[in-house]
């Protein structure tokens, strides 16, 4: 049986990795941030702390036998955890980095449960490069450009999503949604909302039709693009 001490140290570490992941996901404006990778590697490691160590003097003579049982059983719930983040809106899925660091979280919190210090911290650290280095090699690699497009329309059902599809179809992705509603609007006026898309434009993009279909979309009054997409983008 390992010390109070070592145990509080694996919970802690696996926080901390769990948190340096995290922090990345929530720069990034991701749906699942610092509090959810955080949380998975923390109970992933408290898993692996009970199914190693938790049920001795119960007649068994050894650890607690199968430790690998519980551990699978962490990675296939972690699973479902992860398919909540992805979001597909015409041709477009988001979400997906987000779901496998979620995913390689519960790994990381597995292997500082165990005592694999060096795997689970090394790990943290490639995962890091990969989330923030990588992205900016290939920004720079491929040349996509992040643009801000925002729609003025009349409040209906299926408006946001008659704009991705649009979108979708031209191979342009969707990074974000935020919504905002005029203030003080009077019962007979018609509800006015504004949509901000953050997207990604493929490398070559030859046909810039796509942007006279949203002007078509049934509602839409007006669009445009934003240049500067850092003080545009806040509310």
């Amino acid at each position: 049986m390992i010390s109070d001490g070592e145990i509080v140290l694996r919970l802690i570490l696996s926080a901390i990795a769990g948190g340096i992941v995290g922090i990345e996901r929530e720069a990034n404006h991701s749906s699942a941030g610092l509090r959810t990778h955080i949380l998975v590697t923390l109970g992933s490691t408290l898993i692996m702390l009970i199914s190693m160590y938790g049920f001795q003097g119960l007649g068994s003579d050894n650890s607690g036998g199968e430790p690998a049982r519980l551990a699978a059983q962490v990675v296939s719930g972690i699973g479902f955890l992860g398919a909540g983040t992805i979001l597909r809106t015409g041709n477009s899925i988001r979400g997906l980095t987000t779901a496998a660091s979620i995913w390689v979280c519960g790994g990381i919190g597995l292997a500082i449960g165990n005592g694999y210090y060096l795997g689970g911290l090394t790990t943290t650290i490639i995962v890091l490069f990969a989330l923030r280095g990588l992205g900016f090699i290939l920004k720079k690699v491929f040349k996509s450009q992040d643009k801000l497009l925002i729609v003025q329309c009349k409040e209906r059902a299926g408006l946001i999503g008659d704009i991705g599809h649009i979108l979708g179809k031209n191979n342009i992705t969707i990074k974000d949604i935020k919504v905002s509603s005029e203030d003080n609007i009077e019962e007979d006026e018609d509800y006015m909302i504004e949509i901000r898309f953050m997207v990604k434009l493929p490398p070559q993009l030859i046909n810039t039709s796509f942007f006279d279909e949203i002007l078509n979309v049934h509602g839409v009054e007006n669009a445009t693009w934003d240049g500067d997409l850092e003080k545009a983008y806040q509310f």
